[in-house]
């Protein structure tokens, strides 16, 4: 079987969780802190407070900017359900923002409309716009920004599927999870990711209030204020209700080692996508489906073609399987979802549903061998070959 991803597990990864296991310390330990601050250089920023999962860090950053029953947070449809679960589990109400069809990215117009109708309503709930940097490619960050500012919005990134992505052109240049335009990103440290912890997740900021409040919500809402006079250096309160979102130190310290690899598997991750660009760019490939929209700051988290045709993408995934090659869907749009459906009533939205029906996401994953991903390009030839 050849998966559509899976973690990348070595030697050195298991020296530093083996000498963990040894240490006095299992969690809360010294070994957060080294990964938090090996977080803040390598993305250039104040603050990194790591939890639990990326889940968490979303949880983290929407409730320390102030999100609450009545704030409104905008998410794009084509995401994991997290994106927008964390804004209810707070209260707050979602609205989804349509995607481009071509990258599942957030779309700027739909953006600006639901913006203008929330203005146009006379709406004034406060409110947060989470940009997803999806599949490995960067949101528009800047120009979400601009948006923000003009109607009173905060901006989360979720930057679970996009360190070590960037934009570069003629209008801007700016890096995934740096927050130049962005009041937080968060990471995921799930094992598909490119840094793995088993779980695991960060908050990054460059805002002092953010992350000294991320930090207390992480662990109960608990602060130790030593007092020097009293001489009570085992005094602590609780000043706030928060949760137990704290990461291990074994996590930890396997999340440092994955990040110092960072660059060298995003190099592995660009060629194995360059190689998929080039066979598919010949017939059958391309009279059967669509490449990713590839830019050279993409991270490659996903590699997802689009199929041209009706119905052609759920017999590719069961052909495939049948090959013992497995592919994902990414995503279902949110709005879908029984959950949300039955809160907000039915909604389409045509470049998340046009996205969602042709996306396929194929193997990915910095261990994929040239041998297994020839086989997948066959697989997948003898299939458009198939199907034309």
């Amino acid at each position: 079987m050849i998966p559509y991803s899976r973690q990348n597990i070595t030697e050195s990864d298991l020296s530093a969780v083996s000498r963990v296991l040894k240490s006095d310390f299992l969690t809360q330990g010294p070994q957060v802190e080294a990964f938090e601050d090996a977080l803040k250089v390598k993305f250039s920023v104040n603050y990194a407070v790591l939890c639990s999962s990326g889940t968490a860090a979303l949880h983290l950053s929407y409730a320390s900017i102030g999100v609450g029953p009545k704030t409104i947070g905008i998410v794009p449809a084509i995401t994991f359900a997290a994106t927008a679960n964390a804004f209810r589990h707070l209260g707050a109400e979602v609205r989804f923002c349509d995607v481009d069809d071509r990258t599942g990215l957030l779309c700027l117009s739909s953006l600006e409309k639901i913006l203008r109708d929330l203005s146009l309503d006379a709406c004034d709930c406060p409110g947060v716009i989470s940009p997803v940097s999806f599949a490995g490619a960067t949101a528009p960050l800047a120009d979400v920004q601009k948006c923000a500012k003009k109607y009173g919005f905060r901006v989360v990134e979720d930057a679970s599927h996009s360190p070590g992505s960037f934009v570069k052109n003629s209008r801007n240049s700016f890096r995934s999870a740096t927050c130049e335009y962005s009041d937080t990103a968060c990471l995921s440290f799930h094992p598909v990711k490119h840094i793995c912890c088993g779980e695991g997740g960060a908050v990054l900021t460059n805002d002092k209030q953010i992350g000294e409040t991320a930090r207390k919500l992480r662990s109960h809402g608990i602060v130790r204020s030593y007092d020097k006079a009293n001489q009570t250096p085992w005094f602590y309160e609780q000043t706030e209700l928060g949760w137990n979102y704290r990461l291990t130190d074994i996590q930890a310290v396997l999340g440092k080692s994955q990040l110092s690899r960072l660059d060298e598997q995003l190099e592995i991750r660009r060629k194995l996508a360059s190689i998929y660009e080039q066979a598919f760019s010949q017939s059958p490939f391309k009279d059967c489906f669509e490449c990713p929209v590839a830019n050279i700051g993409h991270a490659w988290h996903l590699y997802i073609i689009r199929f041209k045709k009706a119905g052609l993408r759920d017999k590719a995934y069961r052909f495939l399987k049948n090959k013992g090659i497995m592919t994902q869907i990414h995503y279902i749009p949110v709005y879908r979802h029984p959950y949300y459906e039955n809160r907000y009533g039915e909604l389409r939205l045509p470049g998340a549903e046009k996205f969602y029906h042709s996306c396929l996401s194929i193997p990915m994953f910095p261990t994929l061998s040239d041998e297994k991903q020839k086989e997948v390009i066959k697989q997948i030839g003898i299939f458009c070959e198939k199907s034309s």
